[in-house]
């Protein structure tokens, strides 16, 4: 078998748009991208095992691995399954935190925390995410149940792209929520797989 080479990013199937863009806009090489299922998040307890998997049948492929999540709900399960492989992720607790970044989000939420966030992905597939996922178009009386304690959607967009705006501005009407419009761009999660293509630490090799 030859020598590993190469950098492969596992990431999130809601990042697979951005980090195509990003790869596309910097010129990166090399490097190769495998997606989980996006709708992992409603089941956060899989993430840890569906990462290691990918990490284990791509570690003899791959000299560098990163992966493109952040916690995402796991509650430092993916931290402690990640550590002792030397493999590192996205740094923070979702993506609305990477996006606007760190000290910003922390700004947004103090100000008000009862806030639902959208991404361009969530904006793009909000039906099926949120209306069909929680059962709301089925059970329109769920909508005070979930989202009682919510009083505006803020939409933090990666690209400034008028038909978004529209459908995230609907799904705050249907929520019955407040309507904010935040640009953020790629924010950390450019800067953080930059310092991968950089740096690419090398994997732990595992049995």
């Amino acid at each position: 078998m030859g020598q590993a080479s190469g950098k492969l990013i596992i990431a999130c199937g809601a990042l697979a748009r951005e980090i195509q863009q990003l790869i596309d806009i910097n010129g990166w090489t090399d490097v190769d991208v495998q997606c989980l299922p996006a709708d992992l998040h409603n089941r956060p307890d899989q993430i840890p095992n569906r990462v290691l998997d990918k990490i284990q049948s791509n570690h003899d492929r791959y000299a560098h691995i990163f992966v493109a999540y952040a916690d995402c709900g796991t509650g430092g399960l993916l931290d402690s399954m990640l550590e002792p492989l030397g493999v590192e992720r996205l740094e923070g607790a979702h993506c609305y935190q990477f996006y606007a970044g760190s000290e910003v989000f922390k700004q947004l939420h103090d100000t008000e925390p009862g806030t639902f966030y959208l991404t361009d992905f969530l904006a793009r597939h909000f039906d099926r995410l949120v209306m069909d996922e929680l059962g709301l178009d089925r059970y329109p009386d769920l909508k005070q149940t979930y989202f009682r304690n919510y009083t505006r959607l803020l939409y933090l967009s990666q690209t400034e792209t008028p038909e978004l705006v529209t459908k995230a501005r609907s799904a705050a009407d249907r929520l019955g929520l407040q309507f904010e419009y935040r640009w953020t761009g790629f924010g950390e999660l450019e800067t953080g797989l930059d310092r991968f293509m950089v740096s690419a630490p090398m994997i732990a090799r595992t049995t």
